[in-house]
């Protein structure tokens, strides 16, 4: 491996950094930070932190036919008068 610091450990990767003799918690704190930012693991986590895997069709066809019941189920009860417009927002928490 070109950097010593670096080993894997399964599918990840850890930095590691060892206290030197003397040195204060500061420069070990700024030394390993340092180590982090040029290894681009937190950038690497940054990039993939929100990031959702890809839904398969069936699911994603059952969300849009759920969504499209709660919303003729909301549209009905506008309409008979059971719930206000104005209150429709209020019912989408329960409603979807």
């Amino acid at each position: 491996m070109g950097n010593p610091d670096l080993r894997k450990e399964g599918e990840k990767i850890v930095t590691e950094v060892k206290r030197k003799r003397g040195e204060g918690f500061e420069g070990f704190l700024r030394r390993f930070n340092k180590r982090v930012q040029q290894s681009g693991k937190m950038l690497q986590a940054k990039k993939v932190r929100y990031r959702k895997d890809a839904q398969s069709k069936n699911k994603t066809k059952e969300s849009a036919l759920r969504r499209e019941t709660l919303k003729s189920k909301r549209e009905y009860l506008i309409k008979t008068g059971k719930i206000k417009e104005d209150l429709e927002k209020a019912y989408r928490r329960y409603w979807g």
